[in-house]
C-alpha cells in the first residue's frame, strides 16, 4: 500500500517521482494496484480498455483526490481507462498519463547532454502524437536542478500536482505523455526548484506556438514539415547574385484602419508584391520569434521556436514565405542569440539556477539592454541555439538569418569597464565559447541547409567573420559593413562646402572592401533613438536634401557590396521611424517622395540587370578607382566590371555645382559609353541635367593619370551610371 510519506508528497506537490506510485503497479506478491490523483473527482472506476468493462472501483485515500484500487484476479499489466465521476454529476472516461512508459530514447538524451543533437526541437517541447491508439501530447523540458516539474494548463485546471513529469536523470530532462491534450491547448511548466520553492510558471523554451501577449502561455502546435530551398532560390542566394534587401518591421509597415497589425495572410497579399516590384531581391524581417514587449521590436525574444502570435499562426507564416518565393523574393529573418529578457515566465533562473544564462553577472548580464546572456559554453544551451538556427531554415524554408549583435557575443568585455568582465581561459577578451558556437552553426547550415545565407551584424574589426571555418574564420556568408555606413553618413551630413575636408570618409571603405563579404546597411538603427530619418540627415534646403539623398543612394548602389535599406527610406520618410505607427504612405502623392521611390526601383533593377554591378561584388578585380582624390570638387568615379568584361562607370558629384566638360580618365581606348541612370533625372525629382541618351566616346586626352578620358556633364548633387557599349 502507498505510504503516508508518498501521499503527503503527492498532495503537497513535492513528489519527485510520481510515476513510482501513480498508475498501475504490482506489489511484491504480484498483486496489481492502481492509484490515480484526480482532484475534484467523486469516484474513479478502472475500465479495461479492450473490453470496456469495469474491473475495479477505487477507494478515496485522501480527500484531495487520491484514489486507489486493488485489481482482483489479474496479474499482468493491462491497458486501462479511468472512468471519473466529477463533482456536479458529470462523467467522462480518460486515459491515464501514468499508464505510459518513458518517452525519449537514450540516444536522444545523450545527444542533448553532449550538445550534439542536430534537431533538438523534434525531441524537446510539446509534440502531438498517438500512443497505444490514444491521441495526446508528449512534453519534454530540460530542468536538471528541479525537484519536481509539471505540465499545467486548462486540461488540469493549472494544478501542478496533476501531471508531474518523469525525470530522465542521465540528461536532466523531464518528460510525460498526456492523453487528450492536443493542438491549440495552452500550457506552462510548474517547477519546484532544488530548495522546494515554486518558480513562477514558465513558458516552454521549445514552444512552437505561444499565446498572444499579454498572455504568456505556450500553445501546443504541430511541427512544420521539412522544407528545402529550390535550386532557383539557391542560385538567387549565391555570392555572385544580386542581393538587395528590404528590411521590414512588420507591425509598423502597414496597419488596418483599426490600428491592428496585418495578419500574415493579409501581409502576403501586399508586401511581397510591393517589395518585388521595387526590384529588391530579399526581404529581411525584424525578429518574429515570440517576444513579450512590443517596444523591443522583437529583439528581446523569449520564444525562439515560436512565430509571434501578433500576426497569426505558424501555418499562415509558412504561406507568407511561400508567397515571397512565388514573387522571386528571398526571406531573411533577424535572429537574436545574443541575449534574452528576464521576464518571470522566461528562461532566466529557469529551474531556480542559472541554467540558460551564465551564473556570474559579469558574464551573464547585459548592462546595455538589461537582459541575460546565454551560457554559450553549456552543451544544452548550444544545442538550443544551434538547433533553433536550423529550425527556421529547415522547417520554414527561409533563405537565411541575419544574426543580431554578434560583436556583443564575441567579446567578454563588450560594453564593460575594467574589472567588470571575466577573461577567457587564456586571459583574453574573446568569448571562445561564442566563437565556437558560431563556427558550429555556420558549419551546420553549410552541411544541412544548402543555399541558405548567414549574415553577421558585427561592428568591430574581428578578423575572418566571413572566412571559412577550415581556415580559422567564423564561416558567415556576409558581414554588415558598419564602417561604410558610419563613414558615409558622416560625410553626407556635412555641408557640401566642407566635404572637401572629409573626402576620405567616402573612399576609405575601399581599403578594406574585399577583406570580408559585405552588405552595405542603411538599417532601422540609423533612423531611431533621436537619429532622425535619412532625409533629415542631409544638409541644405528641402530640394537639396532630396538631391543629396538621391546622390547617396546612387553611390551606395554603385559601391561594391550587397545592399540593405530599411522600410520607408525607399520614399524618403522625413520622420524618425515610429514603431507604433504605420509608414506615412500618403507621402507618395508628393512628387519628390515618389521620385525617391522611382529611383530606388530603377537602382535595384539596374543592379540586378547589369552583371557588372553584382557578379564581383565581393571580388577586388571587379572594382577599379578612376577618381578617388578629387577632394576640391568632391567627385568620385570608379569602374565596376564582371568576369566577362562588361563594365559600368559610376560617378558621384557631391557638390551643388554643375560640372560641364568634366574629364574622367578611363582605361579603355576608343570606347563608347551611354548614361543608363542619372539620379538628377526629372523622373526622380531632379533638375534633369546630364548627358542624355547620346553615345559618349572616349578621347585621347589625358586625365587623372590615364591617357584616355570621357568628357561628362556632372549634374549637381548626383550620381551617374555609364554603361560601356563596346567591349575589346
Amino acid at each position: 500500500m502507498i505510504s503516508d510519506a508518498d501521499i503527503d508528497a503527492l498532495i503537497t506537490g513535492t513528489h519527485a517521482d510520481p510515476f513510482s506510485v501513480l498508475g498501475l503497479h504490482a506489489d511484491a506478491g504480484g498483486k496489481l494496484f492502481l492509484r490515480a490523483f484526480v482532484p475534484g473527482a467523486v469516484a474513479v472506476k478502472i475500465i479495461n480498455a479492450d473490453s470496456g468493462k469495469i474491473v475495479a472501483n477505487s477507494i478515496l485515500q485522501h480527500p484531495d483526490g487520491l484514489f486507489e484500487a486493488a485489481i482482483a484476479r489479474r496479474r499482468k499489466i493491462f491497458d486501462y481507462r479511468l472512468g471519473i465521476d466529477w463533482h456536479g454529476g458529470e462523467y467522462a472516461e480518460y486515459s491515464d498519463a501514468y499508464a505510459f512508459g518513458p518517452q525519449l530514447q537514450k540516444v536522444e538524451l545523450d545527444a542533448i547532454r553532449e550538445g550534439n543533437h542536430r534537431q533538438p526541437y523534434t525531441m524537446m517541447g510539446a509534440h502531438v502524437t498517438t500512443q497505444k491508439n490514444i491521441a495526446g501530447t508528449r512534453f519534454a523540458v530540460w530542468a536538471p536542478n528541479a525537484t519536481r516539474v509539471s505540465v499545467v494548463g486548462l486540461f488540469n485546471q493549472w494544478d501542478g500536482r496533476r501531471h508531474a513529469m518523469r525525470l530522465r536523470h542521465e540528461a536532466g530532462v523531464w518528460e510525460i505523455f498526456i492523453p487528450h491534450v492536443g493542438e491549440g491547448d495552452l500550457y506552462k511548466f510548474e517547477i519546484l526548484d532544488g530548495n522546494k520553492a515554486l518558480r513562477p510558471l514558465k513558458a516552454d523554451p521549445y514552444a512552437l506556438s505561444s499565446q498572444l501577449r499579454p498572455g504568456t502561455a505556450s500553445k501546443v502546435a504541430s511541427l512544420p514539415a521539412s522544407r528545402v530551398l529550390s535550386e532557383k532560390r539557391v542560385s538567387a542566394n549565391a555570392r555572385n547574385a544580386p542581393v538587395s534587401i528590404y528590411e521590414v518591421h512588420l507591425p509598423s509597415w502597414c496597419k488596418k484602419d483599426s490600428g491592428q497589425f496585418l495578419s500574415w495572410d493579409e501581409l502576403a497579399q501586399t508586401l511581397p508584391a510591393y517589395v518585388a516590384d521595387l526590384g529588391f531581391t530579399h526581404i529581411e524581417l525584424m525578429p518574429i520569434s515570440e517576444y513579450p514587449f512590443d517596444g523591443s521590436w522583437g529583439y528581446q525574444t523569449l520564444g525562439l521556436y515560436a512565430v509571434t502570435a501578433r500576426m497569426g499562426s505558424a501555418e499562415s507564416f509558412t504561406r507568407f514565405v511561400q508567397c515571397c518565393h512565388d514573387k522571386n523574393l528571398g526571406v531573411l529573418l533577424d535572429w537574436v542569440p545574443a541575449h534574452f529578457p528576464t521576464d518571470p515566465h522566461g528562461l532566466a533562473q529557469f529551474d531556480g539556477t542559472a541554467l540558460y544564462e551564465y551564473a556570474d553577472p559579469r558574464e551573464g548580464f547585459h548592462n546595455d539592454w538589461n537582459t541575460a546572456i546565454y551560457n554559450f559554453g553549456r552543451n544544452e544551451v548550444r544545442n538550443y541555439l544551434a538547433g533553433n538556427a536550423m529550425f527556421w531554415l529547415q522547417r520554414y524554408g527561409v533563405d537565411g538569418l541575419r544574426v543580431d549583435a554578434v560583436a556583443s557575443m564575441l567579446y567578454r568585455d563588450y560594453s564593460r569597464k575594467h574589472g567588470e568582465w571575466v577573461p577567457n581561459a587564456f586571459g583574453g577578451r574573446e568569448n571562445l565559447e561564442a566563437i565556437s558556437l558560431f563556427k558550429r552553426i555556420n558549419e551546420d547550415v553549410g552541411a544541412n541547409a544548402h543555399g541558405a545565407i548567414m549574415a553577421a551584424e558585427e561592428s568591430t574589426a574581428f578578423p575572418g567573420v566571413t572566412a571559412p571555418t577550415n581556415v580559422g574564420g567564423l564561416g558567415f556568408h556576409y558581414k554588415w559593413n558598419m564602417g561604410w555606413m558610419n563613414d558615409s553618413l558622416q560625410y553626407m551630413r556635412e555641408d557640401p562646402v566642407h566635404r572637401r575636408y572629409h573626402h576620405d570618409k567616402m573612399s576609405f571603405s575601399m581599403v578594406y572592401a574585399f577583406s570580408e563579404n559585405f552588405i552595405l546597411p542603411l538599417s532601422h538603427d540609423e533612423v531611431v533613438h533621436g537619429k532622425g530619418s535619412l532625409l533629415a540627415k542631409m544638409p541644405g534646403d528641402m530640394g537639396q536634401k532630396f538631391a543629396n539623398l538621391r546622390a547617396y543612394y546612387g553611390f551606395m548602389w554603385g559601391h561594391p557590396g550587397k545592399k540593405l535599406l530599411f522600410m520607408g527610406q525607399e520614399f524618403a520618410d522625413p520622420n524618425e521611424w515610429n514603431h507604433d505607427a504605420q509608414l506615412p504612405w500618403h507621402l507618395l502623392q508628393d512628387p519628390q517622395h515618389k521620385g525617391i521611390q522611382n529611383l530606388v526601383h530603377d537602382l535595384n533593377h539596374l543592379y540586378k540587370n547589369k552583371t557588372a554591378l553584382h557578379r564581383l561584388d565581393c571580388e577586388a578585380h571587379g572594382f577599379e578607382w578612376l577618381i578617388a582624390n578629387d577632394a576640391d570638387n568632391s567627385v568620385f568615379a570608379w569602374l565596376r566590371r564582371d568576369q566577362r568584361g562588361n563594365e559600368i562607370i559610376v560617378v558621384s558629384n557631391f557638390t551643388p555645382v554643375t560640372r560641364e566638360h568634366y574629364r574622367v580618365g578611363i582605361p579603355a581606348a576608343c570606347s563608347k559609353w551611354r548614361e543608363v541612370l542619372n539620379t538628377d533625372s526629372r523622373h526622380y525629382g531632379g533638375s534633369n541635367v546630364g548627358n542624355g541618351a547620346a553615345d559618349l566616346i572616349s578621347d585621347a586626352i589625358a586625365a587623372h593619370g590615364r591617357e584616355q578620358s570621357l568628357s561628362l556633364c556632372l549634374p549637381p548633387l548626383s550620381t551617374l551610371f555609364l554603361e560601356r557599349l563596346n567591349k575589346e
